[in-house]
């Protein structure tokens, strides 16, 4: 598997992007804003990720995805590392990701790469999405927000 980032001339992943987010008015907004990262395997696109900057040294990880046929293999945590990677070669003191609060898998996830929980966006999901998203049987509402120290 290779990851890279997207050239200019190149479509965006939209249908993978809008497994991690089901909101294509957000995709389309930071997808123009960020820098997008795809993993490829046999020339096939099987994973995304996007790096938006946000304020001053700082990054937010606004989108994995991984292909469903090709999930549970650990794409998604080699996605995670090489946005952490290519974050601090950029020059970031710090990388963000936010995720709902019924994605008990990508919480765990985060985690166990570093990050750590910073905050919680109360009803972000309600503000942002006009359909109700249900993960894990969980309806998801709220934004947990992580962050990481790149020094």
């Amino acid at each position: 598997m290779d990851i890279r980032r997207l050239n200019l001339n190149e479509e965006h992943p939209i249908e993978l992007l809008l497994m991690a987010d089901p909101s294509r008015k957000l995709v389309e907004d930071y997808v123009k804003r960020g820098e997008c990262f795809i993993a490829e395997e046999s020339n096939q696109c099987i994973g995304t990720y996007v790096l938006l900057p946000t304020r001053p040294e700082t990054v937010e990880l606004v989108n994995i995805a991984v292909a469903e046929e090709m999930q549970g293999r650990g794409i998604g945590r080699k996605l995670v590392l090489h946005a952490i990677h290519i974050a601090k070669t950029m020059g970031y003191k710090t990388i963000e990701i936010g995720t709902g609060n019924s994605s008990i898998g990508q919480l765990a996830l985060y985690q166990k790469c570093g990050f750590r929980i910073v905050g919680v966006d109360l009803d972000f999901f309600f503000r942002h999405y006009s359909e109700e998203i249900y993960e894990n049987g969980i309806q998801c509402r709220d934004m947990v927000r992580l962050s990481q120290d790149l020094c």
